[in-house]
């Protein structure tokens, strides 16, 4: 192919070793609370999320956005999460399509229990191994890349989103 851009020697070093990390990181915390808080990282992203909102109560296309799920897949979490009693789901009074997600208080001391082997996960994993400037410099790399594809993975959650709702006329 003529037009395609190949990665040099370097920069698919660069992608591999980056490629394998994520998968690494992202394995060793998901194990982490899964093995400790019976959680996956998927719900946890939730319940911090909601900790975080105004009431502990988010609509619920706010939530998937803020959680970068599509609307189906978060429909699906939080309706485990209302299974466990963590998250109470209510109809929005002003649209009759909209709804509102709310951590429940037991949903708060489910994410209470669960932080501090989350964070030392995440902190044994991620920060042991790196200096002060390559943490910062981590933040800027990450910020850049997520600056650049927000747009992108925008269009493709709307899209994604469009063809759910359109399957379920």
């Amino acid at each position: 192919m003529s037009g395609t851009r190949w990665l040099d020697d370097e920069e698919q070093r660069v992608w591999r070793e980056f490629s394998a990390a994520v998968d690494m990181l992202r394995g060793h915390v998901e194990g982490q609370l899964q093995r400790d808080a019976g959680m996956p990282h998927t719900y946890y992203e939730v319940l911090v999320v909601l900790s975080e909102a105004p009431g502990r109560t988010l609509r619920m296309s706010e939530l998937a956005q803020r959680c970068r799920s599509s609307r189906s897949r978060l429909s699906h979490a939080v309706a485990r999460l209302e299974e466990s009693g963590w998250v109470r789901r209510q109809h929005c009074p002003t649209d009759k399509r909209g709804s509102f997600a709310r951590l429940t208080d037991e949903g708060f001391a489910a994410l209470q229990a669960a932080a501090p082997g989350h964070v030392e996960a995440v902190r044994q994993a991620l920060f042991d191994a790196l200096t002060p400037e390559q943490v910062r410099a981590l933040g800027e790399i990450s910020s850049a890349i997520r600056h650049q594809l927000t747009p992108r993975c925008a269009a493709a959650m709307a899209e994604m989103d469009a063809e759910e709702f359109a399957e379920q006329r």
